[in-house]
């Protein structure tokens, strides 16, 4: 049985991107699964198209996809996808939200795309091959020093009971860096450290699918991709995330010492 190629992915992402833009700014059928946490039809579609693709092409592969779960399948061949990253976003007119698409073969992430739908931006990365953004390469920022750097984070769903709900980190970094953005797309947070566009990113809980194309992505750009406390399996569970160049990532896990 062949396996995919990146061109595979990008072929993939592009056709699941244009369900994306062709219900852009519709009315949508919105459904909750949690108090904000949102899902649309649009989710389904992306996710239904993908799993029918990839299935013919590739019949036997498993996949892990944030509307319909784990499915069986042959697990050394794995397919991790979040068909609409930014849902909250994309429901309400928001343009920013992709999506994710990695392939994962023997427990290692070894391809990721993220496609943007609306800038027609294609990230993309091959382990040991570096990232590109449509063919071009793309290199994670140099600025080491927290005041010149520009970060971004996200906050979980359960915002509003969760422990640890990131808020006295946001506080701490808006005051020692340039400033803190929240995309609400991770997935596009991990391209955009990878492109030089925000010089650190971290995320206390998030989902594989949110990070598995990204983190891949902006590790080949030059970034070190780790869990919160420095570990580097950041794909395993709990999943959490922080990246940014290695002198920068040095200090902002300083910052975040004592969270777990």
């Amino acid at each position: 049985m062949p396996s995919p190629t990146l061109a595979d992915l990008e072929r993939l992402a592009r056709q699941a991107g244009r369900i994306l833009s062709d219900g852009y700014e519709k009315d949508h059928q919105v459904d909750f699964k949690g108090t904000i946490d949102l899902v649309t039809e649009v989710d389904h579609a992306s996710e239904e198209f993908l799993i029918d693709e990839i299935s013919q092409l590739f019949p036997g592969h498993s996949f892990l996809a944030e509307e319909s779960g784990a499915s069986a399948g042959q697990t050394e061949h794995l397919w991790i996808i979040d068909p609409l990253d930014g849902t909250v976003n994309y429901a309400h007119g928001i343009p920013l939200f992709c999506v994710s698409i990695a392939y994962s073969c023997c427990g290692q992430v070894t391809l990721g795309t993220v496609y943007d739908p609306l800038r027609d931006e294609m990230f993309s990365a091959e382990r040991g091959r570096g990232a590109r953004i449509n063919g071009r390469l793309l290199k994670a920022s140099s600025t080491a020093e927290l005041i010149k750097s520009l970060l971004v984070t996200g906050f979980a769903y359960d915002i509003g009971h969760a422990q640890q709900d990131n808020l006295d980190n946001f506080i701490k970094f808006s005051k020692i860096s340039q400033g803190v953005r929240r995309l609400g797309s991770a997935a596009l947070d991990l391209c955009y450290i990878a492109a030089g566009r925000f010089d650190g990113y971290w995320e206390l809980a998030i989902k594989p699918w949110d990070i598995a194309a990204g983190g891949l992505i902006a590790a080949e750009a030059g970034a070190l991709v780790t869990k919160i406390n420095g570990e580097s399996a950041y794909m395993q569970p709990p999943q959490s995330v922080l990246a940014a160049n290695p002198a920068l990532h040095a200090k902002i896990l300083e910052c975040l010492t004592g969270v777990e």
